[in-house]
């Protein structure tokens, strides 16, 4: 009988979910995040959301997929038949991430020979839109293949294909040994040359600088739960699918514990690098740090490049540094995005890792061609936004609350935690997870729809970034949508096999 595959070793397994969760959120998101949110005072709640929601769902998924030793769908059908679609829905939304995520990568892959010379040149902005993305004049237009995008996409893609071939143990885990702490080595020489820099004490300030008045406001701690919800990778299968490659015993919660201060740590460390340079960058213009804070495409592919224009010396080497940096980071995502739907195919349908890859990873690879288009940033930006928002957040809200209200799992799943790991899970999780989870996702979804309703009112078309209501319906909610509807179509078919039925490698986990 065959039986699944499994991690190597424990730390295998933790660089793994490590490296999920260590994306290029932690480097361009988190720290403007936290300089908008009250600095230094932020903390205060981004720690208390790690601890009633980003450990607690940790535990939760890791013990999910232990117990019934399955991708997110076929954990979610072995503990209830009706929520089956549950975990197909994770799996949609991680196979819409990784058409676009791939791209990213293939960004960071021709910076990082752009870093050589600076070849970019004093107009990084210019340069970005105009010259290396080509973009179109209008959302919606599709326009031509960019080909300084098609070929590192093809090498990006090539890579994950051999890694996910590869497998769990000689795949995946050797390749999170290896990109992993290489991230971590080369990213650490970045803060301590961002250090030295003059105005690197001044970016500090700005960003430890603490606003404790800010700490009052709601939006601050929702800010605080969607930076810890989004980065950790949670409600989106695939934490589910990695930790159902353990073996019997395998100490969940503090796995759980070591990942997600794993994460945070990268994090801080991205924030202090971040605004050291910032500050260095704004000391060279004369400007306020505040005039120079950017996060996301902004701060990787314009303020970097400007930054590294800047350098006393080593801009060179700086700038492949840091979009190696990016590169690294993202490929340990990526992989863990795709092994989501991978592992989902192989149980629903009982096809071959091959095949799985090759059909799941092959239309993400087809799908991803949108995005190395002329208008390829537009289709993205708006994607991105209605995904994670529509999607990652709305699945986590709901599959919080089917698992602990509507399922009533709390007590199955803790006594199975227990079981096997050092740390006992007591009133603290069960009450993060029933009350505190819910209340503070709901809060976040009802301020989200309010929020894009409101746009109707403020923007020229209503919508985000004052897009057509075409082009936003088509690739914005139809996509979050999608992912749901063709989640519980794919749901309705038959399983090859019985999911429910309890086999050798169910029992492994009992």
């Amino acid at each position: 009988m065959e039986t699944r595959s499994q991690w190597g070793t424990r730390a295998g397994f933790i660089l793994a979910a490590a490296g999920s969760a260590i994306g290029l959120g932690n480097i361009w998101r988190f720290p403007a995040v936290a300089y908008e949110n009250g600095g230094g005072a932020f903390f205060i709640p981004y720690l208390f959301a790690l601890l009633t929601a980003g450990i607690p769902l940790l535990i939760m998924e890791f013990t999910i997929g232990h117990k019934y030793r399955g991708s997110a769908p076929l954990s979610f059908s072995r503990m209830n038949k009706k929520a089956e679609w549950l975990g197909w829905w994770g799996a949609l939304v991680a196979f819409v991430i990784s058409t676009y995520y791939a791209v990213i990568l293939a960004w960071a892959m021709s910076y990082t020979v752009f870093s050589i010379n600076q070849s970019w040149g004093a107009d990084t902005e210019g340069f970005l839109f105009n010259e290396y993305l080509q973009i179109v004049e209008v959302p919606g237009q599709v326009g031509s293949i960019v080909p300084g995008v098609l070929i590192p996409l093809i090498i990006v893609w090539a890579v994950v294909f051999v890694i996910l071939f590869a497998g769990v143990r000689k795949g995946i885990e050797i390749a999170n040994r290896i990109f992993l702490p290489l991230l971590v080595v080369l990213f650490l020489f970045i803060v301590i040359y961002a250090l030295t820099l003059p105005g690197a004490i001044e970016g500090l300030n700005a960003f430890f600088q603490p606003d404790f008045e800010a700490i009052m406001s709601p939006d601050v701690w929702v800010a605080a739960y969607g930076q810890i919800f989004f980065s950790l990778s949670i409600a989106f299968a695939i934490m589910i699918a990695y930790s159902s490659y353990l073996p019997k015993r395998s100490d969940i919660t503090n796995n759980a514990f070591i990942v997600g201060f794993g994460n945070s740590s990268f994090e801080l460390l991205a924030g202090i690098g971040v605004f050291a340079t910032l500050g260095f960058m704004a000391g060279q213009a004369g400007v306020g740090i505040d005039e120079v804070v950017a996060g996301g495409v902004g701060l990787a592919f314009v303020v970097f490049p400007q930054i590294i224009n800047e350098l006393p010396f080593l801009n060179g080497f700086i700038g492949i540094l840091f979009f190696v940096s990016l590169v690294l980071a993202g490929l340990t995502s990526l992989i863990s995005i795709s092994e989501a739907y991978i592992s989902a195919l192989m149980d629903k349908f009982k096809i071959t890792r091959t095949k799985a890859v090759l059909y799941g990873g092959g239309l993400s690879a087809i799908l991803s061609l949108l995005y190395a288009t002329q208008g390829g940033l537009f289709f993205l930006d708006a994607v991105d936004y209605f995904i994670n928002q529509f999607g990652v957040a709305f699945i986590g809200l709901v599959e919080v609350v089917v698992v602990t209200w509507i399922l009533r799992q709390v007590k199955d799943l803790q006594a199975h935690a227990d079981e096997v790991s050092d740390i006992r899970l007591g009133a603290w999780w069960t009450i993060s997870l029933s009350i505190i989870t819910p209340i503070i996702l709901g809060f976040m979804m009802v301020q989200l729809f309010v929020q894009n309703l409101l746009k109707r009112f403020d923007t020229p078309t209503g919508n985000y970034e004052g897009y057509s209501d075409t082009f936003i319906l088509y690739s914005g909610w139809v996509v979050a949508a999608g992912a749901l509807v063709i989640g519980i179509l794919i749901s309705l078919t038959k399983w090859k096999k019985d999911p429910t039925k309890i086999t050798e490698e169910t029992r492994e986990a009992k």
